[in-house]
């Protein structure tokens, strides 16, 4: 009984530790123009702190704005970013104005001369585009 009990242990530690080493999300890299933002009215809304997603920004967070054409290529809400440049990952937060396409907006809190400093840059931004389950 004992070594029955033993074996299906084992043969589900395996079957799960294959199940982890599979792929989990599919690798994307693009193009695109970053520019950077501060949580100001003038910048944004009415309500500078409060993203269109409805997340509260705080100065200080990792956070980027995508153009609304990029949500459609997988860089949706919570999404974590690489980009050029950096050395830490950046999360979705909030969406641009319509009229922009291929491009991110990188929060800065309330530092405007870093974000001037900034300027508009074209980098390459890296994401995991998580893969569906679905029946074969």
């Amino acid at each position: 009984m004992k070594i029955r009990l033993l074996l299906f242990f084992l043969c589900v530690c395996s079957f799960n530790c294959k199940e982890k080493k599979e792929k989990i999300c599919y690798a994307k890299s693009l193009l695109v123009t970053a520019t950077a933002y501060n949580s100001l009215a003038y910048q944004t809304s009415s309500n500078p702190n409060i993203t269109a997603f409805g997340d509260s920004l705080k100065p200080g967070l990792r956070y980027i704005a995508v153009s609304r054409d990029l949500l459609d290529s997988g860089l949706v809400h919570n999404t974590k970013v690489k980009i050029e440049g950096f050395d830490s990952l950046f999360t979705v937060k909030d969406k641009m104005n319509k009229r922009w396409r291929k491009r991110i907006d990188i929060y800065m809190g309330r530092d405007v001369k870093k974000a001037k400093k900034w300027g508009k840059k074209k980098v390459i931004i890296e994401y995991c585009i998580p893969i569906n389950d679905s029946l074969p």
